[in-house]
């Protein structure tokens, strides 16, 4: 008999239902952590270390203060609170916080820069980034 085999009920019996959020995958970079190689999810990804690699997210990719990737960004959503020295293609938003840096081009239809964010590079806005979604991506 397994732990977790039978579903989460309330006190009444019923059975729990989970929120969709709650159902994505949510994978985490630690501080201490370094990858070098590619990183693939269907999920969201939070990085608080350092990735050297291109990063590909299904959901989000989330990047900490202090935090840095070294390799391009291919995700739904990018919120970024840390260095990113390569390009970031989202397919519907970035957000760059107080913290963040931005080595390299963005590509996203929306975007929003908190004061204090930096990028140096190129801004497209276009509804779909190239090489995201189709057959491309």
């Amino acid at each position: 008999m397994s732990l977790f085999a039978s579903p989460a009920k309330d006190e009444h019996g019923n059975e729990l239902r989970r929120r969709r959020t709650d159902q994505m995958p949510f994978s985490i970079v630690a501080k201490d952590m370094t990858i070098v190689g590619n990183l693939e999810t269907e999920g969201v990804v939070r990085i608080e270390g350092r990735v050297k690699g291109t990063v590909r997210a299904g959901a989000q990719v989330l990047i900490g203060q202090g935090a840095q990737l070294e390799g391009d960004l291919h995700t739904k959503e990018a919120v970024v609170g840390g260095d990113v020295i390569g390009s970031i293609h989202a397919t519907e938003r970035v957000e760059l916080q107080p913290t963040a840096s931005v080595t390299g081009n963005i590509t996203t239809p929306r975007i929003a820069v908190l004061e204090g964010g930096k990028v140096s590079g190129e801004v497209r806005i276009e509804d779909q980034p190239d090489g995201i979604g189709g057959q491309n991506g």
